[in-house]
């Protein structure tokens, strides 16, 4: 026992050293990524806290505050067009029970005239245009501005359409792939694997394992982004829905083991972005970027500016 101690203690020791130096200088093993984009200000779903989720007011109105990044999702009507909605079903947004891909472009109602803001409990949104936008109109108004696009379901069509509309507009290099599900994102890649893409939570918990096992540094990672709850809002300014994500112990944990500085630290060394969602009070903000998120989504634009520009972190 005593000679079986004396040969794993120092390899143990060895690797943990090794680990945690290449932890702090992953350029020793690791190219650099480089994205054609770096953003600090995303806008989630077009800023939808001081406009109308998803409309093209919404988009137009965060890109005028100078955010740098549109988080957005989409669904494709019945008649093929990829419309921008956070949901399929559009009973929260416009209080018709129905789904997008029953209903033709020409069909869908129009948005509820005040909208709560998901991610600010008890707030409220409002604006002149109430429409649904077409990822289209977005890419053809916006033509620089980077674009992540959340994909909730394994819609081969849908998927195309989307990787077709990226390719049109000469977007591979500044629009994401996002979904939470790897199935999702594997059909997504397989689409159009010239696109940068996020991690999914199966992949964000195989990081979480490399990270504590010590084994991150020395694997390779395909991701250009990570896209993450800031657990500090947790029921403050967003009730989850999930009765286990409203215990205060359970919370507690998500946030000790996921907000680790180090390894937010390890993945922009990577050229890995980080982004922290959903932000919506300067306090927030504050500890996203001590974290050490690179960047923070958040639902009003023009407080999220207001903050960089005091702190001077906007270029």
């Amino acid at each position: 026992m005593s000679s079986f101690l004396y040969f794993i203690l120092p390899a143990l020791g060895g690797y943990t050293l090794t680990s945690l130096y290449l932890l702090k200088n992953p350029h020793v093993l690791h190219r650099r990524k480089r994205t054609a984009f770096y953003c600090t200000h995303i806008s989630h779903r077009g800023g939808c806290g001081e406009r109308i989720e998803s409309t093209m007011e919404a988009f137009t109105h965060a890109v005028e505050q100078g955010t740098q990044m549109l988080e957005l999702d989409c669904h494709l009507t019945n008649d093929g067009h990829v419309v921008v909605s956070h949901d399929e079903n559009l009973r929260r947004q416009t209080g018709h029970d129905v789904t997008v891909s029953s209903l033709k472009l020409q069909d869908l109602p129009l948005y509820k005239e005040r909208l709560e803001v998901t991610f600010f409990s008890g707030r409220f949104s409002s604006g002149a245009d109430r429409r649904f936008a077409l990822l289209e109109d977005v890419f053809r108004k916006f033509p620089e501005m980077p674009v992540s696009i959340e994909v909730k379901e394994n819609n081969h069509q849908l998927i195309e359409k989307i990787s077709d509309l990226v390719k049109r507009y000469n977007r591979e290099e500044i629009t994401v792939w996002a979904s939470v599900k790897s199935s999702i994102m594997e059909e997504c890649r397989r689409t159009n694997d010239s696109m940068p893409y996020s991690f999914t939570m199966s992949r964000g918990v195989v990081l979480l394992l490399l990270y504590y096992s010590g084994l991150l540094p020395f694997v390779p990672l395909g991701e250009s982004l990570l896209q993450f709850y800031l657990p500090h809002i947790f029921n403050r300014t967003f009730i989850p829905e999930q009765p286990i994500l409203r215990n205060k112990v359970v919370v507690y944990l998500l946030d000790k083991v996921t907000m680790r500085k180090s390894l937010f630290k390890h993945l922009a060394a990577r050229g890995i972005q980080v982004h922290l969602f959903v932000c919506n009070k300067d306090e927030d903000i504050k500890a996203a970027f001590e974290l050490g998120a690179t960047g923070v989504m958040s639902d009003y634009p023009a407080l999220l500016s207001n903050y960089l520009s005091r702190n001077r972190r906007q270029d």
